[in-house]
């Protein structure tokens, strides 16, 4: 799931259907990963939505919790139609009441384990958490998060941060998985805060720095990494062991839910609809080198290929996302006190 701290300013406007009314518009809010590259599955999706519809798509992108954090300050006077972002940000909004209940006819080839049962939420586009290195400042990959603590990551290294970057979080959460336990997994991160360059609120933006070798390694998630290889052909993806020596990583989907009071709610309906079709998900892997959330699509192409590859011997766990949710505030503060940061 892929972080910028700032939203974008300009609303994109991404295909304008001739003659159509100013209504027929809808607005999405999304953290970042699926609008990479010259030709990404958010752009040709849209592009064909607007086709298919006449509704033409606004499309504002921020990080996990930067996204979240708009939709509830606009709740007096929504803006948004769809909010698309990574947990435990989606399940946040969903409890924090700014999503309204919508059972997509198309949700009902998506698992249970994939959507929300109050039907607040539905994944999108499955992903993984994970690490990317520079491979031409390094010949193989870190092979445990042990390595990272070596001196030669001094200021090399960097991660988004927890708490407004999805990814960011997610390296947090990782790493207490890693070592065991929270006490544990912040001793880690403040240990490793002596290679740290610093915050970052946005993960997308540290991709270009790997590729250049101002950083060696960062955190990433597969589906955005992935995608931003043709444009940064030095990165590549890892997963570094914790102490056990097993590698491990969870699913980090996108979901998608409608925000409660938005001004085109039938028109965000018609584009959940749409992004969970068949033909939309047909294209997952190959556009957007994520991996399809319905059951009933089965990739078979070379990127399929790829990403089943950099995935093999890789643990998958399941986090519990409602204690993730529960827990996040304080968890974030138990971060800071551990880095400093």
């Amino acid at each position: 799931m892929r972080l910028k701290s700032i939203l974008t300013a300009a609303v994109a406007v991404l295909l304008t259907a001739g003659g159509a009314h100013a209504a027929e518009v809808v607005t999405i809010y999304s953290a970042d990963g699926l609008k990479d590259g010259a030709t990404s599955w958010y752009g040709t999706q849209f592009a064909a939505f607007t086709k298919a519809t006449g509704i033409q798509v606004q499309y504002v992108e921020g990080g996990s919790g930067v996204v979240v954090a708009r939709v509830e300050k606009e709740q007096s006077n929504p803006q948004a139609d769809v909010l698309v972002t990574l947990p435990p940000f989606i399940m946040k909004a969903a409890e924090d009441g700014v999503l309204q209940p919508y059972a997509s006819p198309e949700a009902a080839q998506v698992p249970a384990a994939s959507k929300d049962a109050q039907n607040r939420y539905v994944a999108i586009v499955n992903n993984y958490m994970c690490f990317i290195y520079d491979s031409a400042m390094m010949p193989h990959a870190p092979k445990s998060f042990a390595d990272l603590l070596g001196p030669e990551f001094k200021n090399k290294l960097q991660y988004s941060t927890p708490g407004q970057a999805g990814d960011g979080t997610a390296v947090m959460l990782q790493v207490n998985h890693a070592f065991g336990g929270k006490d544990a997994g912040f001793d880690y991160l403040k240990k490793l805060q002596a290679n740290n360059r610093g915050p970052s609120s946005s993960t997308g933006r540290l991709t270009a720095l790997v590729n250049k070798g101002e950083l060696w390694v960062s955190n990433g998630d597969v589906q955005m990494n992935a995608a931003q290889m043709a444009d940064n052909p030095n990165i590549r993806i890892f997963f570094p062991a914790g102490p056990d020596g097993v590698r491990s990583t969870f699913a980090l989907p996108y979901y998608a839910g409608l925000v409660k009071g938005a001004p085109h709610a039938d028109n965000g309906r018609k584009l959940i609809d749409f992004l969970l079709s068949k033909a939309a998900q047909e294209s997952v892997t190959a556009v957007a080198k994520g991996l399809p959330v319905r059951t009933d699509v089965t990739p078979g192409d070379a990127s399929y290929k790829m990403l089943s590859d950099t995935m093999k011997g890789v643990t998958i766990w399941s986090p519990d996302w409602a204690a993730v949710a529960r827990d996040l505030q304080a968890d974030v503060a138990s971060w800071h006190a551990a880095t400093g940061s």
